[in-house]
C-alpha cells in the first residue's frame, strides 16, 4: 500500500546515507526505462549501477520528490554537511619548571592565597603546568604578588606552605606592583655567549625553534657553518671563538628570544642594543628585515674577523668623560 505520511522519507534516508558512504545506488527493479521519457534529451538518466559519489571539493546535493496520496506533493533538495574538522591534537605540557603566580590585595590575603593553593595542590591530580595557565588566565592581578617557581606539585605545595608561614624558601620571590611603567630590551654584544647555549630551548620551545630555523635560512647564504649546529652545541667549541661565527649565533638567539617573549604577550616600548645586539633590536623593532639584517651581521662579522680583530683592544673605563681626558692628556 501507499506509505501515505512517510512518503519520501524512504528517499531522504537513502539519499543521506548516499551522502555519507560517497556512493549513489542502483535503482532498484528497473528491466528497462520507460518510454514516455525521452531519455535522449538532457543529461538524466537511471542508474542501474552503483556510482562513486565521493567529496570533489564542491557542495553535493540531491532532490527528492514526495508524491502523497492526497496530491499533496513535497520537494526539498539535501546538501551534505560540512566536512568535519579533525580532533584537535591533545595538548602539549611543558616539562621541567612553571611559575606560580598568586596576587592579593594585601600581604595577609597573599599568605592566606598561597595555603588555600597549596591545600589545593595537595589534594589533586591536575597537571602543574595546567594549573600555572589557569593562574595566570582566569585570575586578576593585584597589587601584593608572589611567584612560586617548582619543578614539581610536591614542591610547590612546600614552598607554598614557607609563603603561607610567612617565611623564605627557594623559588618564591615576592614583591609589590607599583605603577607600570614602559619596557625596554636591550640586546648585548660579545661576552654573553656560551657553548650549547641554544640546546635546550630549541627543544623545549617550538616558537624559538621556528625563529632559528628562518635565521638559518636568512644566514645561510653569507655564512659556511650550521646555526644550529652551533647553538646545539655540536661543533668544535673553539669555533665561537671566531667574531664571524659568534656574532650571527648571537644575532640569532637575540631575535629568537624576542620571538619567545613576543609569543607570551610581553612587548617591548622600545629596544636598544650594542654590536649585534644593535642590528637585532633594528630586527625585532621592524626597521630591517630579517634577510637585511642576517646580511648586515654576517658581512660585518667577516669584515672584523678580516681587518680588525686581534689589532686593538677595548676597556671600559668607569671615569666621566672630563676624569678621561684629563688623564689622556
Amino acid at each position: 500500500g501507499h506509505t501515505q505520511a512517510a512518503a519520501g522519507v524512504a528517499s531522504v534516508i537513502k539519499m543521506v546515507q548516499a551522502l555519507r558512504h560517497g556512493t549513489l545506488p542502483p535503482t532498484l527493479h528497473v528491466d528497462e526505462p520507460t518510454p514516455q521519457v525521452d531519455w535522449t534529451a538532457g543529461a538524466v538518466q537511471l542508474l542501474t549501477e552503483p556510482q562513486d559519489w565521493s567529496r570533489n571539493g564542491h557542495p553535493r546535493r540531491a532532490g527528492v520528490s514526495s508524491f502523497g496520496i492526497s496530491g499533496t506533493n513535497a520537494h526539498l533538495i539535501l546538501e551534505e554537511a560540512p566536512a568535519e574538522e579533525p580532533e584537535p591534537a591533545p595538548e602539549e605540557l611543558p616539562d621541567g619548571a612553571v611559575p606560580l603566580v598568586i596576587s592579593a590585595r594585601s600581604l595577609t590575603s597573599l599568605a592566606g592565597q598561597a595555603g588555600r593553593l597549596a591545600a589545593f595542590l595537595d589534594g589533586t591530580d591536575a597537571p602543574l603546568p595546567r594549573v600555572a595557565g589557569a593562574l595566570l588566565s582566569t585570575r586578576a592581578a593585584l597589587g601584593d604578588r608572589a611567584v612560586v617557581v617548582a619543578d614539581s606539585a610536591q614542591e610547590a605545595v612546600s614552598a607554598l606552605a614557607a609563603l603561607a608561614r610567612g617565611e623564605t624558601a627557594p623559588g618564591v620571590v615576592t614583591g609589590s606592583a607599583g605603577p607600570r611603567g614602559k619596557l625596554v630590551w636591550v640586546f648585548p654584544g660579545q661576552g654573553t655567549q656560551w657553548a650549547g647555549m641554544g640546546r635546550e630551548l630549541l627543544d623545549a620551545s617550538p616558537v624559538f625553534a621556528e625563529r632559528i630555523a628562518e635565521c638559518a635560512a636568512a644566514l645561510e647564504p653569507w655564512t659556511d657553518w650550521s646555526l644550529t649546529e652551533v647553538l646545539r652545541g655540536e661543533v668544535d667549541p673553539e669555533l665561537l671563538d671566531r667574531v664571524d661565527v659568534l656574532q650571527p649565533a648571537s644575532f640569532a638567539v637575540m631575535v629568537g628570544l624576542a620571538a619567545v617573549w613576543s609569543s607570551v604577550g610581553v612587548v617591548p616600548d622600545a629596544v636598544v642594543g650594542h654590536s649585534q645586539g644593535e642590528i637585532a633590536a633594528a630586527c625585532v623593532a621592524g626597521a630591517l628585515s630579517l634577510e637585511d639584517a642576517a646580511r648586515v651581521v654576517a658581512l660585518r662579522s667577516q669584515a672584523i674577523a678580516a681587518a680588525l680583530s686581534g689589532r686593538g683592544g677595548m676597556a671600559s673605563v668607569p671615569l666621566s668623560e672630563e676624569e678621561a681626558v684629563a688623564r689622556l692628556a
